[in-house]
């Protein structure tokens, strides 16, 4: 084995599409390997990127890739297995069992939703049902919509939905950690959102566009959309495994940069960071390509001669 690339970033998303862009520009030897499973996969669209708002997720993921080939970066369509440093260089094993040698890794391989256990919600994902109201707010503006909250009362959530909506109500699907305080009833009854305690038995919709919140009581709510707090854990072990640090958040602990505790290990997007923006996960890519370029060149790695014609 021996070292082929600069760069070997895990994760084709807008941070790692972004990063590898810069390196490209950079002359670097930069290798892509990405699974093909991406967060927002099954949005309709991709909102508040400036000169893509309102594209399809998999499309903008296409542009950025096709944008990538006359920069001569190698994009694969596979899965990376293990991380091992090596010396002075890192030692990247595929799910094939191919090992690739690397002077430093990217890791943008972002984080996953654990949506809550109800009947009919998974269907509605994406569709009727968000996570995150500053990319999916505008497009349900107007509308009842819902805060749902399992683990930690969703008072928050609901009152931010009033930025779009003044029809918003509070859900707690039966669970008494998800309980709004004192305080938090009487603010929320200060804005006129009705909280409901009881269990939800299924989320009634039609093609994934939510009609009806339907409660074990035998209530049934008219809804049109859903936002919801749930956990999120890393997509991949990866940065566990190299012994980055973590936040109390979850999330692993960089500095403005994307540069981990561990040398020449490098984590952007939402792995790493609590805005969960694809804009800022882009912003934060190409930081970091910066970053690796600078310290390649004080490592005195060369681009490839190739490269340079």
């Amino acid at each position: 084995m021996r070292t082929l690339y600069d760069v070997v970033v895990v994760g084709a998303g807008p941070a790692g599409l972004s990063a590898a862009l810069v390196l490209g520009r950079c002359l670097r030897q930069v290798l892509v390997c990405d699974g093909g499973q991406p967060r927002n996969a099954r949005s309709a669209s991709l909102n508040g990127y400036l000169t893509r708002d309102g594209i399809a997720p998999l499309d903008f993921l296409q542009i950025g890739r096709s944008e990538l080939a006359k920069y001569q970066v190698e994009q694969r369509a596979v899965m990376v297995r293990d991380v091992r440093p090596i010396n002075d260089h890192f030692a990247v094993i595929l799910e094939n069992g191919e090992e690739i040698a690397t002077s430093s890794v990217l890791l943008a391989t972002g984080v996953r939703d654990h949506l809550p256990d109800i009947p009919g919600l998974a269907e509605c994902y994406g569709t009727t049902v968000h996570h995150c109201p500053y990319c999916d707010g505008w497009e349900v503006r107007g509308r009842r919509l819902a805060a749902l909250g399992e683990r930690s009362s969703p008072a928050g959530l609901a009152l931010s939905l009033l930025t779009w909506s003044d029809r918003v109500m509070v859900c707690t699907n039966g669970s008494a950690s998800a309980r709004p305080t004192s305080a938090q009833r009487r603010q929320l009854a200060s804005h006129n959102i009705q909280i409901q305690h009881s269990r939800i038995a299924h989320f009634d919709h039609q093609d994934g566009h939510l009609r009806n919140i339907v409660f074990d009581d035998g209530t049934v709510t008219p809804c049109d959309a859903v936002f919801f707090a749930a956990p999120q854990s890393q997509q991949c072990e990866l940065a566990h495994q190299l012994g980055c640090e973590f936040t109390d958040r979850g999330t692993v602990k960089t500095d403005h940069l994307g540069r981990s505790c561990v040398p020449g290990i490098y984590v952007v997007g939402d792995a790493s960071r609590d805005v969960q923006f694809a804009i800022v996960a882009a912003s934060e890519g190409a930081k970091a390509g910066v970053a690796i370029n600078k310290a390649l060149q004080a490592r005195g790695v060369a681009p490839l001669a190739g490269s340079r014609s």
